[in-house]
C-alpha cells in the first residue's frame, strides 16, 4: 500500500514537474498492482494527454469514469480532452458534459452545471453538424434530465425548439435536393413521381410538426404562436398531399382542425381559410356559413377565390332556370353589403374571370363562375368551367382524401343543365347521363328532373318530359319557366286545348318587368301562338290576323330577339299572306338570331339555290350543320335534317370541291337513305373525282328509288341516267354507256349535251375497237357517229365538240383501210354543207389544198381506194377546221383545235406517205407543212401545255432536227412524267444514230410508263441495228403483247422478226402455237393496211406454214394480181422479181394443197420470170432460193402427176442450183425408185454412195441408204450403217421425227437379219431402247406397246402424247388419236376419233371394243 502512495506522489510531482514520461510510468507502476485505482488512472490520462495520446488518454479516463461515475475529476478530465480534439469527439463531448452535469447536479452546484452545459451548447453550434448541434440543444429542452434542475437559468424552450426547428427544416430540405438528384436519373423516372416519392419518405417520418406543436406550447408570444401554427399547417397539409389515399384519413382531420382553429381565431392565413371554404362540401352556397365567407373577403381581398365569391354572392340574377338558387349566405352577405355594392353586371363578370384566372386551382371558383355563367345564358363558357370544376374537384378529393359528393352533384347539375342548352341537342346524351347518375342517388333533385324533362321535351318524348317535368313542379310549385316547358309538353304531345290553357294561365303569372322574364313572356305568347294555329289548321283560320298571327307578333314585341316568332310570322307570309317579301325578310331575320330555327335556313336555301347563289346557301347551310340540330342525339325521336349537308354537297358540286362534297353526301344520306337527289350527287361527286366504281354503285342506288319518286321529280330522273352512261363510258364500257345515252335520248331527243356526250362516246368506242382490233366495230360506230352528227347539226352546228366528233370519225376509216368503202361519203358531205361558211374550209388551204372546193368532189360514186381514203381525210381535216372556228370564243377550246387539225394533217401525211405514186407522195409533205402550222399556232394560245411542244417536235423530226429536240425537252420540262414523249426523243436520236442517248431516253420511257410498247419496240430497233437479234425478237416480241392494235409498226416488227428467226434457226421445231400470235399480228396488219404487200406475202409464207393452205394461196393469189398490175404500169424489175417470189411461193401452196397441174404451172412461170439473171432485181442469193424453190416444187407437181421424167429432169436442174445438196439428192432418189427401172435404181443407189462420200453425216441420205438396203436384202450394208444409226440415235441434233424413222429402219434391220424368238427380242430391245433414250416422246412407248401385252406402255404412250400436244410440243392430231387408241379402251377409242376421225386407228379400236 505504502508503495501505491510513493507511486501516485511520484506521479503527482512528476505532472507538476510536467515530466510526462514519468508520471506515465509511475501510474502504470500503480495500476499493475491496482487497476481500479482512481487517481492512478485520472494521472495516466492527464499525462497521456499532454503527450497528445489523446485516444489512450480517453481510455484511462473512461476507465477511471467506471471506478468513481460521480467524481468529477475524470469527467472533467475527459472534457479537457474532447475540447481540444475539436470536431472529432463531439458525441462523446456530449455524454461527458451530461455525466458531469449530473454530477454538478447532485452536489447541487448550478453554476457549474449550467457552465459545462452552456460550454457544450457552444462547443457543438461551432465544432459539431446539424444534428450533433441539435442534440446539443435537446439538453436544454424539457425533455431533458437536466432542464427542471437549470429551469430559469437556460433560455425558454420555445426559443431551443425555434433552433431545433431551423436545423430541422435545413436537414430536410438538403435530403429531399439530394434524394431527387439521385432518383431523377434512374431508368424511367418522372420529376412529378420523384418528387412526390421523396417528399413522402421525408416528411412522413419527420419530427418537424412536434416541434411546430412545441413551439406553440412553451411560447408566451402570440405572433410567434401565429406563425408556427401556420407552418404547422402548411406542413400537415403538404405531408397530406403526399400520404397515400388509405393513411390520409387521420391527417386530413388533423389539417382540419388547424385550419378551423385558425379561422376560429379570425388569422389572416390565406391557407387555412381557403381550406375551410374549399373543403365544405355543399349542394348550395347558402349551406356556407356567411361570416366566414365575408371575413373571408375582408382579410384576402385579392384572394382569386375571394373575388369569385364576391362576384358571386352581389349576383342579384334569380338562377333558377339554371337549377341553382340563392340560399341564405348570399342573401345575408348582399344585404349586408347592399349599400356597399356598386358592381355592374360587368365588372361582376370581370371580377369573377379574375379571380378563376388567379385561383386556377379552385374547384369552387370555377364551380361558383360556371353557375353565374350559367344564370347569364353563356352555355359555352358554363360547359367549360364546369367541366375545369369537376376535374379539380376529383382532383382535390384524391390528394386530400375528401369526400365531395355535394359539391361534385352541383357541378354537373351545372354542367349537364348547361349541355342541355349548349350546341343542342348534340351533348343531350352526355347531360342525360349526367342528370341519372345523379338521380340514382337523389331521385327528388329538382334541378335533375327538370334537366331531363327539359331533354326528353327536345329529344320529342313528351310524355316522358311531362312526367319529371311533374315531378319536378309538385315539388317546387313556384318555378313557372317548368311550368310553361310542361304546358307546351301538353302541347306539342297533341293535345292543344290543355296545353293553351295552362300556356294562358302561365302568362297571367309572368309579370316581365326584367329581361328574364321578358323572355319567358315572349316565349310563352309564341307558344299560345302555336297552340292556336294548330288547334285549327283550316285556311281561313290561319289567315286570321287575331289569331295566331296576333299572338306571334306579341310575342315579337315582347322581345325582339325571339327567333320562333319571326319563322311563324314567316311561314304565315310565305304560304298565306302570299307576302314573300315580308316572308323572306322574317326569315332572314330568324336564321341571324337563332341557326337553330331549321324551318327558315331550308326556306332561305331553297330561295337562294333559286337564284343560284350559292355563297349564301353554303353559308346557311353550315350554320345549320354547326347548330348542332341535324344530327338528334342516339334514342331521340326528333326528325333529323338532310337538306344541309346535301345543299353543302350541291354547293362543294358547282366549286369543283368533290372530296368534300363526297363527305356532305354521304353524311345526308346517313340521316335520309332513301333520298334520291343526294345519291345523284354522291354518285356526281364520284364520277368528278375519277372513283368511278363507286360512282356506278351510288347512281345504280339512285335507280332503285325512282319508283318511290313522286310526279315532280321522276321528270328529272334522267340526268342520273346520263350520268351513269358517262361512268361507263370512263370505265370502258362504252356499249352499254351508248346504249343507256340512247335511252335519254329517247326521253329527252332535245337534249344536246347528252347528244354530244353520245357522240363523244362512239368515237370513243370506236378507237376503243381499233385498240382491241375489232375493226369492223369501229367502222360501225364510227358511221353510227356521223350520223348522230347529222342529227345533232340539225338544231346547233356552231358546237366545237360536233365538229370534233366529225372528224374523229372520219379519220377511223384511214385507220381501217380494208373497210373504206362503208365511209359514209355522202352523209359527210350533206353534214359538212349544213350552214356552209365558206371561209371556215379555206383555212390554210393554200398550203394542203383542202379548202371550200373540196366538199364539191365529195360524192358516193368513187369507188378507188386511194380515192376513199382521200375522201376521208379531206373530210376529217374540213371538220377539224370548222371546229376551230366554232371554238373561236374560247383561247383553250381553239388551242385544242388546232392541236386537233394539226393531228388530222399530220395523219394525212403519213397515209399519203406510204403510197408509191410521186405525185401523192409531194401532196404528203404539204400537209406536214400544214400540221407544223397548226401546231405553232396551237403552241401560241397555250404556250404551256406539254402535249402540243410534243406535236410539234413529232412533225418538225424531219424537217429541223434540232427544233424537234427543243420541242421534245421543253415537252418534257412541262411534264416529264410522259413515256410517249421520252420515246419520241429517242426515236430522234435513233435516227440520228446516236444509240446511247437513245437507249437512255426509251429506258427512261419504259420506267415512266412499263406498259408503253413502242418504248420496247424503239430499244428492239437499237438491238437489231447492233446486230442482236435474238435479243431484238424479245423485245418486239415483249412490245407487240402490251401494245394495242392500232400500232402498225409494232406488228410489222414483230412478224418479220418472227419470220427472220424462223428462216435462221431451220434446225429449231416451229409449232403451229408459236405461229398464232404473229399471223393473227400480220392479218390485223393486212386489214389496216390492205395494200401493204410485203407483209401480207410474210401472212402467207406463215399460213402456208401452219398448215392453212387455203388461206395462203388466196393471199398469195392477191399478191400476185397485185404486183402482176404493178408490173403492168411501171415494167419495174423489181415488181418482176417481187412477182417471180410470188410465183414461186403460190406454186409451193398449191401442191401442198395437192393442186399439182396448178402448181407446176406457177413453178414454170415463176423460172421464166427469173431466168434473165442479168436483168433481174434479185440479189444472186435470193434468186438462187427462188428458182431452186420453183424447180423442187414442179418436180414434186410432175412426180404426184406421174411425170416421172419431166420430175427428174427438174430435180436434176434442182441439183445445179442446190450445188448437190444432200435433201435434193434424197428427194431424187426417191423419184428414181419410184420409177421403178432397174437403171433408174442403179443411178439412185449412186447418187446415194455420192453424197455418203461428200456428206457423211447426213441423217437423210443415212435413212434412205438403209431403206434401199433394206429393200435390197443387202446385209451386209445394213450392219454397216447400223453402227451409224445408232450414232445418231443418241446425237442431240435429230429431232423427233428423224428419230422415230431411225427407231423404225432399226426394228426393220432387226426383223430382217433375225428370226424367231431372236427376232422378238431384238424389237423389244430397239422398243425399250427407243423409250430410255426419250422417255419424253410417245412414239418409243407405242412401239414398246406393240411388242408386249403389258398394259403400262400404252398409258405412259397416252401420257407423253398429251403432254407433247402443242404448245408442250408438236405432235399432231393423228399421232396423239394413235396413242388413245392404244390402250385399246372403248372411250379412249373414242376419244381418238373425236381427235382425228380420218384416222382409221381409233375406228378399228372401236370396233374391236364393241364385237
Amino acid at each position: 500500500m505504502s508503495g501505491t502512495k510513493t507511486a501516485l506522489k511520484a506521479a503527482k510531482a512528476a505532472l507538476d514537474e510536467q515530466d510526462y514520461g514519468v508520471a506515465i510510468t509511475q501510474a502504470t507502476k500503480v495500476l499493475v498492482t491496482d487497476p481500479q485505482n482512481y487517481h492512478a488512472n485520472v494521472f495516466l490520462g492527464l499525462a497521456l494527454g499532454k503527450q497528445g495520446k489523446y485516444d489512450k488518454a480517453a481510455e484511462a479516463y473512461s476507465e477511471a469514469t467506471h471506478v468513481k461515475p460521480n467524481e468529477a475529476l475524470a469527467w472533467q478530465g475527459l472534457i479537457d480532452l474532447y475540447d481540444k480534439q475539436g470536431g472529432n469527439q463531439v458525441d462523446g463531448y456530449r455524454v461527458a458534459a451530461v455525466e458531469l452535469a449530473r454530477v454538478y447536479m447532485e452536489a447541487d452546484d448550478r453554476i457549474r452545471c449550467q457552465a459545462i452545459v452552456d460550454k457544450f451548447v457552444i462547443f457543438a453550434k461551432e465544432h459539431g453538424t446539424r444534428t450533433q448541434y441539435k442534440q446539443a440543444l435537446e439538453l436544454l429542452l424539457p425533455t431533458s434530465t437536466l432542464y427542471d434542475y437549470l429551469e430559469g437559468r437556460i433560455p425558454n424552450p420555445a426559443h431551443t425548439y425555434s433552433k431545433i426547428a431551423a436545423i430541422i427544416e435545413a436537414d430536410e430540405k438538403e435530403r429531399v435536393n439530394k434524394e431527387i438528384g439521385e432518383r431523377r436519373t434512374r431508368l424511367g423516372a418522372k420529376i412529378g413521381q420523384v418528387k412526390a416519392e421523396v417528399n413522402r419518405d421525408v416528411l412522413a417520418g419527420s419530427a418537424l410538426e412536434q416541434t411546430y406543436q412545441s413551439i406553440i406550447d412553451w411560447s408566451t408570444e402570440d405572433d410567434v404562436r401565429r406563425t408556427y401554427e401556420e407552418k404547422l399547417l402548411q406542413r400537415a397539409y403538404d405531408v397530406l398531399l403526399v400520404l397515400p389515399a388509405q393513411e390520409k384519413a387521420q391527417k386530413r382531420k388533423q389539417v382540419w382542425q388547424l385550419a378551423r382553429g385558425i379561422v376560429i381565431l379570425k388569422h389572416p392565413f390565406e391557407l387555412a381559410w381557403e381550406i375551410v371554404v374549399e373543403w365544405h362540401d355543399g349542394e348550395e352556397l347558402a349551406e356556407w356559413d356567411a361570416g366566414i365567407l365575408r371575413e373571408f373577403i375582408e382579410f384576402f381581398p385579392q384572394n382569386g377565390l375571394a373575388k369569385v365569391i364576391q362576384g358571386y354572392i352581389t349576383n342579384d340574377i334569380n338562377s333558377t332556370a339554371g337549377g341553382v338558387n340563392q340560399g341564405s349566405a348570399e342573401t345575408k352577405l348582399s344585404n349586408e353589403d347592399n349599400n356597399h355594392n356598386t358592381l355592374s353586371a360587368e365588372d361582376r363578370l370581370l371580377l369573377m374571370t379574375d379571380g378563376v384566372d388567379e385561383s386556377t386551382q379552385s374547384s369552387l371558383a370555377h364551380r361558383l363562375l360556371s353557375e353565374y355563367y350559367l344564370s347569364l345564358e353563356e352555355y359555352e363558357g358554363a360547359v367549360e368551367t364546369a367541366r375545369k370544376a369537376y376535374r379539380l374537384a376529383i382532383i382535390q378529393a384524391q390528394a386530400c382524401g375528401l369526400k365531395t359528393e355535394k359539391n361534385i352533384d352541383a357541378i354537373n347539375i351545372t354542367l349537364a343543365t348547361s349541355l342541355i342548352h349548349y350546341h343542342s341537342p348534340r351533348n343531350h346524351s352526355e347531360a342525360k347521363s349526367l342528370f341519372d347518375g345523379i338521380l340514382e342517388r337523389k331521385p327528388f333533385l329538382t334541378p335533375a328532373l327538370i334537366g331531363i324533362g327539359l331533354i326528353l321535351e327536345d329529344q320529342e318524348d313528351f310524355a316522358g318530359a311531362i312526367d319529371f317535368l311533374t315531378r319536378a313542379i309538385t315539388r317546387d310549385p313556384s318555378r313557372i319557366a317548368v311550368r310553361v316547358e310542361a304546358a307546351w309538353c301538353n302541347a306539342l304531345n297533341g293535345d292543344f286545348s290543355l296545353g293553351l290553357g295552362e300556356l294562358e294561365t302561365c302568362l297571367l303569372e309572368i309579370d316581365g318587368t326584367d329581361p328574364r322574364t321578358l323572355e319567358m313572356r315572349a316565349q310563352t305568347l309564341y307558344r299560345i301562338g302555336i297552340c292556336i294555329w294548330e288547334l285549327d289548321s283550316s285556311k281561313r283560320a290561319r289567315k286570321d290576323r287575331k289569331g295566331a298571327y296576333s299572338r306571334f307578333l306579341s310575342a315579337i314585341q315582347a322581345n325582339m330577339n325571339y327567333a320562333p316568332a319571326y319563322t311563324s310570322l314567316g311561314i304565315y307570309y310565305s304560304d298565306y299572306a302570299k307576302d314573300r317579301a315580308r316572308a323572306r325578310k322574317c326569315f332572314q331575320k330568324a336564321f341571324e338570331l337563332s341557326p337553330s330555327e331549321v324551318e327558315s335556313a331550308q326556306r332561305l336555301a331553297q330561295a337562294f339555290a333559286d337564284q343560284r347563289d350559292w355563297d349564301l346557301v353554303e353559308i346557311v347551310a353550315q350554320r345549320v350543320v354547326d347548330s348542332g340540330k341535324v344530327r338528334p342525339s342516339p334514342g331521340s325521336r326528333r326528325k333529323a335534317f338532310s337538306w344541309p349537308y346535301a345543299a353543302l354537297g350541291v354547293v362543294q358540286l358547282n366549286r369543283q370541291d368533290y372530296a368534300k362534297s363526297i363527305v356532305s353526301f354521304q353524311s345526308a344520306l346517313r340521316i335520309s337513305p332513301a333520298h334520291y337527289h343526294s345519291w345523284v350527287g354522291l354518285g356526281e361527286s364520284y364520277h368528278n373525282s375519277g372513283r368511278y366504281i363507286a360512282a356506278t354503285k351510288a347512281f345504280q342506288q339512285s335507280q332503285t328509288l325512282e319508283s318511290n319518286l313522286d310526279e315532280r321529280v321522276v321528270g328529272d330522273t334522267w340526268f342520273a341516267k346520263y350520268m351513269l352512261a358517262n361512268v361507263k363510258r370512263e370505265l370502258g364500257d362504252h356499249g352499254e354507256a351508248i346504249m343507256d345515252f340512247q335511252e335519254v335520248l329517247r326521253r329527252r331527243p332535245n337534249e344536246f349535251g347528252v347528244s354530244i356526250a353520245l357522240l363523244q362516246t362512239l368515237n370513243e368506242a370506236s378507237w376503243r375497237s381499233i385498240e382491241l382490233g375489232f375493226f369492223g366495230r369501229a367502222v360501225g360506230y364510227a358511221r353510227e357517229a356521223i350520223t348522230l352528227a347529222n342529227t345533232i347539226a340539225r338544231h346547233r352546228v356552231d358546237a366545237f365538240n360536233l365538229w370534233k366528233g366529225v372528224g374523229d370519225a372520219c379519220s377511223i376509216f384511214s385507220w381501217v383501210r380494208a373497210r373504206i368503202e362503208e365511209f359514209p361519203v355522202e352523209q359527210v358531205r350533206v353534214l359538212l354543207k349544213t350552214n356552209l361558211d365558206t371561209q371556215e374550209y379555206d383555212l390554210f388551204a393554200d398550203i394542203d389544198g383542202v379548202g371550200q372546193e373540196t366538199v364539191k368532189p365529195l360524192s358516193i360514186g368513187e369507188t378507188e381506194e386511194s380515192v376513199k381514203i382521200s375522201q376521208c381525210l379531206d373530210a376529217a381535216m374540213l371538220a377539224q377546221k370548222r371546229a376551230i372556228y366554232a371554238s373561236a370564243n374560247d383561247v383553250h377550246t381553239q388551242a385544242v383545235a388546232w392541236y386537233n387539225l394539226g393531228w388530222t394533217e399530220h395523219r394525212a401525211h403519213v397515209c399519203y406517205a406510204s403510197q408509191s405514186d410521186q405525185g401523192t407522195r409531194k401532196r404528203s409533205s404539204r400537209f406536214l407543212k400544214a400540221a407544223l402550222r397548226c401546231f405553232k399556232r396551237a403552241i401560241e394560245l397555250e404556250a404551256g401545255n406539254a402535249e402540243f411542244w410534243n406535236a410539234l417536235g413529232i412533225v418538225t423530226s424531219q424537217l429541223n432536227p434540232k427544233v424537234a429536240q427543243h420541242c421534245f425537252v421543253r415537252s418534257l420540262h412541262l411534264n416529264d412524267k410522259s413515256a410517249g414523249v421520252w420515246t419520241n426523243l429517242g426515236t430522234l436520236y435513233l435516227v440520228h444514230h446516236d444509240y446511247q442517248v437513245a437507249n437512255d431516253a426509251f429506258t427512261r420511257a419504259q420506267s415512266t410508263d412499263p406498259d408503253y410498247a413502242q418504248a420496247w419496240l424503239g430499244q428492239g430497233l437499237l438491238a437489231l441495228l447492233v446486230g442482236d437479234n435474238k435479243e431484238a425478237q424479245y423485245l418486239f416480241t415483249h412490245a407487240f403483247e402490251i401494245a394495242d392494235s392500232s400500232s402498225l409498226l409494232v406488228k410489222r416488227q414483230y412478224g418479220l422478226s418472227v419470220i427472220d428467226h424462223v428462216l435462221s434457226s431451220p434446225s429449231t421445231p416451229t409449232g403451229t402455237f408459236s405461229l398464232i400470235q404473229p399471223l393473227f399480228a400480220l392479218q390485223q396488219l393486212q386489214s389496216q393496211m390492205p395494200n401493204d404487200l410485203p407483209y401480207t406475202h410474210l401472212s402467207a409464207l406463215l399460213l402456208e406454214r401452219i398448215g392453212n393452205h387455203c388461206a395462203a394461196t388466196e393471199a398469195l393469189a392477191t399478191v400476185c394480181a397485185k404486183v402482176e398490175a404493178e408490173y403492168e404500169v411501171s415494167e419495174s424489175p423489181v415488181s418482176l422479181g417481187r412477182f417471180a417470189k410470188a410465183k414461186a411461193d403460190l406454186a409451193r401452196v398449191h401442191l401442198a394443197a395437192q393442186d399439182y397441174s396448178v402448181a407446176a404451172e406457177n413453178a414454170e412461170m415463176a423460172l421464166h420470170l427469173s431466168s434473165d439473171e442479168e436483168n433481174s432485181s434479185l440479189d444472186a442469193s435470193a434468186r438462187q432460193k427462188c428458182r431452186l424453190s420453183a424447180h423442187l416444187t414442179a418436180g414434186l407437181a410432175y412426180y404426184y402427176t406421174k411425170e416421172i421424167d419431166q420430175a427428174i429432169e427438174m430435180f436434176r436442174s434442182a441439183l445445179e442450183e442446190s450445188d448437190d445438196a444432200a435433201d435434193i439428192v434424197c428427194l431424187l432418189v426417191q423419184v428414181l425408185w419410184a420409177k421403178g427401172g432397174e437403171e433408174e435404181k442403179v443411178v439412185a443407189r449412186e447418187q446415194l454412195l455420192d453424197c455418203v462420200e461428200k456428206q457423211p453425216g447426213h441423217i437423210g441420205v443415212t435413212l434412205l441408204l438403209g431403206v434401199v438396203a433394206l429393200l435390197d436384202n443387202d446385209i451386209d450394208t445394213l450392219e454397216a450403217l447400223k453402227s451409224d444409226l445408232q450414232a445418231h440415235r443418241t446425237s442431240d441434233n435429230v429431232d423427233n421425227e428423224h428419230q422415230r424413222r431411225i427407231d423404225e429402219l432399226l426394228v426393220a434391220i432387226a426383223t430382217l437379219v433375225h428370226s424367231g424368238e431372236t427376232c422378238e427380242s431384238e424389237e423389244m430391245a430397239q422398243s425399250t431402247t427407243s423409250v430410255m433414250l426419250a422417255p419424253a416422246q410417245p412414239q418409243g412407248w407405242s412401239r414398246l406397246a406393240a411388242v408386249t401385252a403389258d398394259q403400262y406402255p400404252p398409258e405412259m404412250a397416252l401420257k407423253m402424247a398429251l403432254r407433247s400436244v402443242p404448245p408442250g410440243g408438236s405432235l399432231q392430231a393423228k399421232d396423239l388419236a394413235k396413242a388413245f387408241a392404244g390402250t385399246a379402251r372403248v372411250a379412249d377409242a373414242q376419244g381418238a376419233i373425236v381427235i382425228a376421225p380420218w384416222a382409221k386407228d381409233g375406228w378399228e379400236k372401236l370396233a374391236r371394243a364393241i364385237v
